[in-house]
């Protein structure tokens, strides 16, 4: 969503073209996160021109969208730059901190992704100090390296809008609320085992898609009347569970930035969060 906001940006200053390069999908994204831009790319599927990208260094990108100033990466690949300039934004390092909370597969993914940017982009784009100072103890170039924070775009809400979502949903009146992909390192088991071992009465409403880590699956289905599991929810609706939070809580172990807590601010929604890596400085 942050990659599709900048495009929009970008697109609409006219003095840019702008060209997406994308694998083959099986399916077209989703409205919200369509580009605004035209997306070209070879008739690969996704980990097949990954898998190219990193290990043989082709196709190049000219093959598809012509000649190109600036190959910009916004994601966990680096495609070759054929000549052009190279950024490369990276949003963070975990892998190599937690290779735990990863595959196997994914830590070789992403190590092979980082070595490649560290060595070969012009520019490395972080979108906070604490990553930015993450890549320089790995080995990056301090000169290389811009600090980008990112940003939300948040709508305002009236009264009656988030009242109906509340009363869908079957929100409480007051509640704590938590907003991820259910993953080990955002430490949504650290929260479930505070909220149970508390007298306080505050449900915990969790909202984000299925991610992995079965214990949080097992502490989830444990947790009793006090936490509510909503799942992914569509933008209007999650705007409104943040904006009627009581409180946002989000201890996470490590993050390139944390944009939930950016977004639950945006809100005035109060946010307790981890004093570690990037969060605090959100």
């Amino acid at each position: 969503m942050t990659t599709v906001r900048s495009l929009e940006a970008v697109a609409g200053r006219g003095d840019w073209e702008v060209v997406g390069l994308a694998a083959r999908h099986r399916r077209p994204p989703a409205p919200e996160v369509t580009p605004p831009v035209p997306v070209v790319g070879p008739p690969l599927p996704r980990l097949a021109l990954y898998e190219a990208w990193h290990r043989l260094r082709r196709p190049r990108p000219q093959r598809y969208a012509g000649e190109v100033d600036v190959v910009h990466a916004t994601g966990g690949v680096v495609p070759p730059a054929g000549g052009a300039a190279l950024v490369v934004t990276v949003h963070d390092l975990a892998f190599l901190h937690h290779p735990e909370y990863f595959t196997r597969r994914g830590v070789r993914f992403m190590t092979r992704a980082w070595e490649l940017a560290r060595r070969g982009a012009d520019r490395l784009v972080c979108p906070s100090r604490a990553t930015a100072d993450d890549c320089v103890a790995h080995g990056a170039d301090p000169d290389r390296i811009t600090v980008v924070p990112w940003g939300v775009r948040v709508p305002l809400l009236d009264e009656a809008t988030v009242d109906g979502v509340r009363r869908r949903l079957g929100l409480p009146p007051a509640y704590l609320l938590w907003v991820g992909t259910t993953e080990p390192r955002k430490n949504l088991r650290g929260l479930l085992t505070a909220v149970a071992r508390t007298r306080n009465e505050l449900p915990l409403v969790v909202v984000g898609p299925e991610g992995w880590g079965a214990d949080v699956s097992r502490l989830l289905a444990d947790a009793g009347p006090r936490v509510l599991r909503l799942g992914r929810l569509p933008d209007t609706e999650l705007h409104a569970v943040y904006s009627a939070a009581t409180v946002f809580v989000w201890p996470s172990l490590r993050e390139g930035f944390g944009m939930p807590v950016l977004e639950a601010m945006a809100h005035g929604t109060p946010v307790v969060t981890s004093a570690t890596t990037s969060t605090a400085e959100v």
